[in-house]
């Protein structure tokens, strides 16, 4: 299987190391498991149906144990002209 392998060769054969740890793939699996059951919640405690927000929930869980997951992409804010 795939998730096993550290590195990945593209069609160039140039090596690439993996952007999520084994923890982080863990973590998003059993995620996905609980939002299939209907029970992972949000941090308010509504449930969670979007496969992206279940995604994004595991993910932060892998960080905040330490996995190996890059770090959230911080968004920008727009100048405004007055």
């Amino acid at each position: 299987m795939a998730c096993f392998i550290n590195t990945i060769i593209n069609k160039q054969n140039i090596l690439f190391m993996a952007k999520y740890g084994k923890k982080a793939q863990q973590k998003v699996e059993k995620a996905m498991h609980e939002l299939k059951e209907g029970e992972l919640k949000t941090g308010s405690g509504k449930k969670v149906t979007s496969r992206k927000q279940a995604i994004a929930i595991g993910l932060s869980e892998a960080r905040e144990e330490g996995g190996k997951v890059p770090p959230v992409k911080k968004k920008t804010k727009k100048k405004v002209k007055k």
